[in-house]
């Protein structure tokens, strides 16, 4: 039986095998959710779902999209806003 800590799903199991050919269980903690759109709610594309050590070694260019509202907006929703700011001009 794993210990107490281990029996909640809040860590996920990933099975290993070690050198000496045991089969092993390791208990690693979940990615996060991914991001998503901040007006329609859609998952961002482009936007890596890491945990926050992971994200820290990454370049600012691989974290988001290198263009305008880049991991806020998702493509359609850019469009429209973009469309909007224009006609309001």
């Amino acid at each position: 039986m794993p210990a107490m800590r281990y029996r909640s799903r809040t860590l996920r199991r990933v099975k290993k095998v070690t050198p000496g050919g045991k089969n092993v269980v390791h208990y690693k903690k979940r990615k996060p959710s991914p991001a998503k759109c901040g007006n329609c709610g859609k998952p961002l594309g482009g936007v890596p779902s890491e945990r926050p050590y992971k994200m820290r070694t990454l370049a600012k260019t691989k974290k988001r999209p290198e263009r305008a509202y880049g991991g806020v907006l998702c493509p359609s929703c850019l469009k429209a806003k973009l469309k909007e700011e224009a006609r309001a001009k």
